[in-house]
């Protein structure tokens, strides 16, 4: 695969999901037009549009994901540093803007997201890097007239004999020559770089201060906006008194904008304070009558509705007649908020004939198409800052924000900074779909599951997505012909076909010679997006829990009981036979009790096992034991900690975490009554990564599905209580 290649590929034609990205007629990345996406200054070497090798010698990589705290820069850079042989530290490293070559092979769109960025790029950049270094070799060749075979490279120069030749003194020689394609790539023997742990290269600037997030930004003559949405979702503006703002000092603007009405001012305190002093009524709105009570009882009555069957083998039905013993039961998993620490913002200036947008987005691509269409430009007219990212999770996909400053600067003329708060990120959001899950399961005279029905009953992630994606990515298309398909999407997600995320990891992992998987669509206007690691993050709850209980039911160890039946999926049956061995050092403190949870998603097997104890009605978790198969390790210390941030994310969700709706609004505000997890209930975390040597996978959100059941079978140790709602902190009390 090289990246001239690469560029030549065919558009894909049709429209589809794909971990959690829309694809829509899409090209692969590439170098057809290098030096288009960079600042080229005179004398620099732009071989392609990842590298740019400058007369001083400074060597920049352009980063075509986003850095979101997972450490994709230092993962990125550290695939294109092996093959092209420079030392990762000595690289610098730029976030790409918008452009057709950092499309994300994945997605067919240029964003980050589904733990994809290592995965979709472990041989593009490789290979981009082989193919550069081989152009250098040849330009050696031609300066010294010595054959390739008697040139090597190491750390930035090109050895001939005991003559070092520094890559920059081979740019101008290299200028001049065709980009090589197919060079052959390290084996994995000469790595130097990869598999080692190394320090994470963002973090000197993180730690300095010196990486410039969005809330960061600043530019001349910027006001700041606070923008006012209706409290219930969907509800549209009825009255406005604008007067009260506009006496506030520094206040300049307010007006309605397509999220709600907006307040401009010099300062963002001004601007907030004048939105504290409007009077708005509101009108209207999809969840007027919605509360969290209505939704579970919806769900409950949904129950045995049929609903579509996304997946099935051999016959569940009759299988699950004659079983020996038979499981039923529900679970449930309530909305979740991102929360992540930098609330969402974003900087936009539009002219007459230009916009520029300073923000961080998990879609620098769609961020563009968003300006243009709001600014009334073509999306070459608009020029994307991408910044660092405090916190992702799947929120910064969804670019309202951006197109609210975009609104704003062309209705004012100025460069504006819209700031959302915590409790606008909290109240007027999107979030993780709440769920209720139904399990029967069927065990035959040898205890081994012969039958499993799994149904998920809740909304569906994809119309809101395409709603959200679509005016971004089809910037030229008519309102009207997004609202069509946007609908079409959900009649045919809730009458004839399954939103794959809805139902995700409820029957992929384990050997089921006997299955149904189906799913019920119940809507009630609350907006939902991606939330880390998506339908895994609940359906790994019932699914995990109810091998515990089927393990039990067949008198068998829970590790045993796993693994008798992942015959067929060796690389989740070698991490729990890890788990288990690694189990026996655990649990030793008098009161400590171990729970075991293992789960697939985004190509990644993980097994967790937490200690836990429950004193007073609350669960403390102690320790967690992690074993995760990512193929190849390519930064040990990065894949640790991404383990270790998920356990805590999904220790956040799964024992607190609740977001409650009441008369259609959402109840929480902040972190006093959304809590997240303290670094005094924070858990020791051990973390085993399994050596191998297949292509490596996602870790951003493979580490948050186990959590959760592993803590639930665990509190069932502890108490004889089995756990079938989140947050578990609740559930136990109930």
């Amino acid at each position: 695969m090289s990246a001239a290649n690469l560029s030549r590929r065919a558009f894909l034609r049709g429209t589809a999901m794909a971990g959690g990205g829309l694809v829509v007629g899409f090209l692969l990345p590439g170098c057809s037009e290098p030096g288009l996406p960079l600042a080229r200054l005179d004398g620099d070497w732009v071989p392609n549009a990842f590298l740019q090798f400058t007369p001083d010698g400074v060597v920049r990589f352009f980063c075509p994901r986003s850095e979101m705290g997972q450490g994709v820069t230092t993962g990125l850079t550290t695939l294109m540093a092996e093959e092209l042989d420079v030392a990762p530290e000595r690289m610098q490293i730029e976030l790409a803007s918008a452009h057709p070559d950092y499309v994300n092979p994945d997605f067919g769109v240029q964003a980050t997201g589904g733990s994809s960025a290592i995965k979709a790029h472990w041989l593009p950049l490789r290979q981009v890097g082989a193919d550069t270094r081989m152009l250098l070799l040849q330009a050696a060749s031609a300066q010294t007239g010595a054959s390739l075979a008697e040139l090597s490279t190491e750390d930035g120069y090109v050895l001939h004999g005991t003559h070092r030749i520094p890559y920059v003194d081979l740019l101008e020689t290299a200028a001049g020559m065709p980009m090589p394609s197919e060079s052959p790539l390290k084996p994995a023997s000469d790595f130097r770089w990869i598999g080692k742990d190394a320090p994470r290269l963002d973090s000197l600037p993180k730690a300095t201060g010196t990486a410039v997030y969005g809330i960061d930004v600043d530019v001349p003559g910027m006001h700041h906006a606070v923008v006012l949405r209706s409290p219930v979702f969907g509800g549209t503006v009825a009255a406005l008194d604008a007067a009260p703002a506009l006496a506030v000092d520094g206040v300049t603007d307010v007006l309605e904008i397509d999220m709600g009405v907006a307040v401009v001012a010099t300062s963002y305190w001004q601007a907030r304070k004048g939105a504290q002093a409007l009077s708005v009524q509101w009108q209207g709105g999809a969840s007027a009558d919605v509360s969290s009570t209505s939704v579970r009882a919806d769900y409950e009555s949904a129950a045995e509705d049929d609903g579509n069957e996304a997946h099935a083998e051999g016959d569940f039905r009759a299988a699950f007649a004659a079983a020996s013993d038979t499981l039923e039961a529900t679970w449930w998993a309530p909305y979740l908020a991102h929360a992540p620490m930098e609330p969402m913002n974003a900087v936009a200036h539009v002219r007459a004939d230009a916009a520029e947008v300073w923000a961080g987005t998990q879609g620098p691509g769609p961020t563009q198409g968003l300006v243009a269409r709001h600014a009334d430009l073509e999306p070459e007219q608009v020029t994307v800052h991408q910044t660092w990212l405090g916190g992702g999770f799947g929120r910064r996909g969804t670019i309202r924000y951006v197109a609210e400053a975009t609104q704003i600067s062309k209705a004012t003329g100025k460069p504006v900074k819209v700031l959302w708060s915590r409790e606008d990120d909290l109240r007027a959001g999107l979030y993780r779909p709440a769920s209720l899950m139904r399990i029967r399961a069927g065990l035959d005279a040898d205890g081994r599951i012969s039958a499993w029905e799994a149904k998920r009953i809740g909304g569906n992630i994809t119309p809101d997505t395409l709603e959200n994606v679509l005016p971004a990515v089809l910037p030229g298309a008519p309102q009207g012909v997004i609202d069509a398909a946007v609908g079409l999407a959900d009649k045919a997600m809730r009458d004839w076909v399954v939103d794959s995320a809805s139902i995700e990891g409820f029957y992929e992992d384990y050997d089921l010679p006997n299955f149904s998987v189906r799913h019920v669509t119940r809507d009630h206007g609350i907006p939902l997006t991606f939330w880390r690691s998506v339908g895994h993050s609940y359906t790994a709850f019932a699914k995990e829990t109810a091998m515990d209980e089927l393990a039990e039911r067949a008198g068998q160890d829970p590790v045993a009981f796993r693994v008798a039946h992942l015959r067929g999926n060796p690389r989740l049956r070698n991490v729990v036979e890890v788990a288990g061995r690694e189990m026996a050092t655990m649990g030793k403190a008098a009161g400590r009790h171990l729970g075991l949870a293992a789960h697939g998603s985004f190509f990644t097997d993980v097994a967790e096992v937490a200690e836990v104890s429950v004193e007073n009605g609350r669960i403390r978790v102690h320790e967690v034991l992690c074993v995760v198969d990512c193929g190849t390790a390519v930064n040990p210390d990065v894949i640790r900690a991404q383990m270790e941030g998920a356990v805590m994310f999904g220790l956040t969700a799964a024992l607190d975490g609740e977001i409650e709706i009441e008369d259609g609004a959402v109840k929480q505000s902040n972190f006093h009554d959304y809590p997240i997890l303290r670094m005094t209930e924070a858990p020791k975390v051990r973390v085993v990564i399994i050596n191998s040597s297949d292509a490596p996978t996602g870790v951003g959100e493979p580490g948050l599905p186990p959590i959760a059941p592993a803590v639930a079978n665990a509190v069932y140790r502890a108490t004889g209580q089995r756990l079938r709602a989140m947050p578990l902190a609740k559930a136990l009390l109930a």
